[in-house]
């Protein structure tokens, strides 16, 4: 074991546990910088996530814009453009005050991370730390369910079919980004079913592969009293969601691959897999994106008519009031 200091970024996509897993980590040994974003309603248990980079990211990617978890196959492209010189320089000063903390195993979570990893390790080697990540694996199925919970509890039929489909997609578009950004460093896959089925094994498995340290586990332990199995009240299947048998296939196979990492998360036979996958989502989605031209010109066409009303109602308003009116 090396004195180096260890960068672990906890991602994966939104609604996975991995709030639970940061949780778990924190309780572990690991530092999470401080301050942390606070609870709500939506996570009462914690987020286990630093202030800073949760800002950092949102100021980086909601502008251009890219979503926590983005259907689009050109949206880590469209991240890695917003990176410049400046926004490089404003994460180094960060890190650089964290590293003059002493800590050793600094805990980095954020389900944006993966859109901009590269730029995470390009300024980890500059600082001559090591970059690892830990990715939360969580059926899609659950993970939508758990998003129209927290997110579309409100909202019509109509509505809610769009956005299962457009989470269904993003999921496994981001399930595809975050293993091709994160190969060649230390990296781990932990189910959600294992975390909360025996956490031990869990994280024993994962920090192995990421070379962590953690305090002692015998006996009765902090994380006993943290990890709660009926938080998964989700099921993992797909009765009840509207998205289509093609789009259901091709996240089930998704699925079953990225699983194909837990035990050996570079296994070459499962990356190309993954690949051939990736392929086959980035021709899906200009299809569909193709079929939907006609329905995306419309909405465009009645935003603007919409923008066209309300900038005219404004200018009607400033000349009655130059005119007294």
């Amino acid at each position: 074991m090396t004195d180096q200091v260890k960068l672990v970024v906890v991602t994966g996509s939104g609604r996975s546990g991995t709030s639970s897993v940061a949780g778990t980590l924190k309780r572990l040994g690991l530092y999470i910088p401080q301050p942390e974003v606070e609870t709500d309603e939506r996570n009462p248990r914690g987020y286990y996530e630093p202030l800073w980079v949760a800002e950092f990211h949102k100021w980086l990617l909601n502008p251009i814009p890219v979503r926590t978890i983005d259907s689009r196959p050109t949206a880590g492209r469209i991240a890695k453009k917003a990176v410049t010189p400046e926004v490089e320089q404003r994460l180094k000063s960060w890190l650089v005050e964290q590293l003059a903390t002493g800590e050793k195993q600094i805990l980095l979570k954020d389900t944006r991370a993966y859109w901009v990893y590269d730029l995470w390790q390009r300024v980890s080697t500059q600082l001559d730390t090591q970059l690892t990540s830990l990715t939360m694996l969580r059926h899609p199925a659950q993970v939508v369910r758990s998003r129209d919970t927290a997110y579309l509890t409100d909202m019509d039929r109509s509505f809610r079919q769009k956005r299962e489909t457009t989470n269904v997609a993003a999921w496994i578009n981001a399930a595809f980004e975050t293993e091709r950004a994160t190969r060649g460093n230390p990296r781990a896959f932990v189910p959600y079913y294992d975390l909360i089925g025996d956490w031990r094994a869990a994280m024993a498995r994962a920090g192995a592969q990421l070379g962590l340290r953690y305090n002692d586990t015998s006996g009765h332990h902090p994380v006993d009293d943290f990890i709660d199995a009926g938080l998964n009240r989700s099921k993992p299947d797909w009765e009840g969601l509207e998205v289509s048998p093609t789009l259901v296939d091709l996240a089930d196979r998704a699925w079953d691959a990225m699983n194909g990492l837990v035990e050996t998360p570079d296994d070459d036979v499962v990356m190309k897999r993954i690949d051939g996958l990736r392929r086959e989502y980035r021709e899906l989605y200009e299809s569909s994106a193709a079929i939907a031209l006609d329905e995306t010109t419309a909405q465009v066409a009645k935003v603007r008519r919409k923008l066209k009303a309300r900038l005219a109602k404004a200018e009607a308003e400033i000349e009655r009031l130059k005119t007294g009116g």
